[in-house]
């Protein structure tokens, strides 16, 4: 019904923007990170809309590019994943971050979202495996993604993400550093070395 809204901001909090259209202030729900890119109130904004309807109300949802949109969009798809569960993902993390965890089957990273457990979280990973390689990401976080799905292919690969996660890496800072070396690799040559590419903060 909506694809987009632009105008004049005139309020916002830490979870809602409204927006003045042609005299008619419109309230969108929105991300923390969709509230950071918007401006203070008197500029004028354009974000991506998404309409929720239910039996007791029709809430809009606003989005800062259309990345974030199609997240939601993924999200809210998923048994078990509500609008507010969706919004709290994308506040805790960017697009780029969520298709990084989904890559690297980093669940952990996705219960950062208040309210979203263990399990909503690896279901979320399980679901979205595929999904999100459309997106419109900056070459560097596509060549992340790339590196964090390699990583997952090789029982070496699998093998030396799950050391480093227990030397304290998170799964997703282990799967990009993994991903980026040559699969043949032994599972402690790859360790070595990706420890020797996390030291200098790939």
């Amino acid at each position: 019904m909506f694809y987009s809204i632009t105008g004049k901001v005139v309020f916002t909090d830490e979870s809602t923007i409204a927006i003045e259209c042609s005299g008619v202030a419109f309230l969108l729900n929105a991300s923390s990170n969709t509230l950071r890119k918007c401006g203070d109130p008197g500029s004028v904004q354009t974000l991506y809309t998404y309409l929720s309807v239910r039996e007791d109300a029709l809430d809009l949802f606003g989005f800062a590019d259309k990345s974030e949109l199609d997240c939601y969009k993924l999200l809210i798809g998923i048994t078990g994943v509500g609008p507010k569960a969706a919004i709290a993902i994308l506040s805790a993390l960017t697009p780029e971050a969520l298709a990084l965890a989904v890559a690297s089957d980093d669940a952990k990273a996705i219960t950062a979202a208040q309210g979203v457990g263990g399990k909503i979280a690896n279901r979320i990973v399980l679901e979205l495996k595929g999904k999100l390689e459309g997106l419109p990401l900056s070459s560097e976080a596509a060549g992340n993604v790339a590196a964090a799905k390699k990583s997952t292919v090789s029982y070496a690969g699998e093998d030396a993400v799950n050391a480093l996660v227990m030397l304290g890496y998170s799964r997703t800072e282990a799967g990009i550093a993994v991903g980026k070396l040559d699969g043949n690799l032994s599972t402690e040559e790859m360790i070595k070395r990706a420890l020797a590419l996390l030291a200098k903060n790939i």
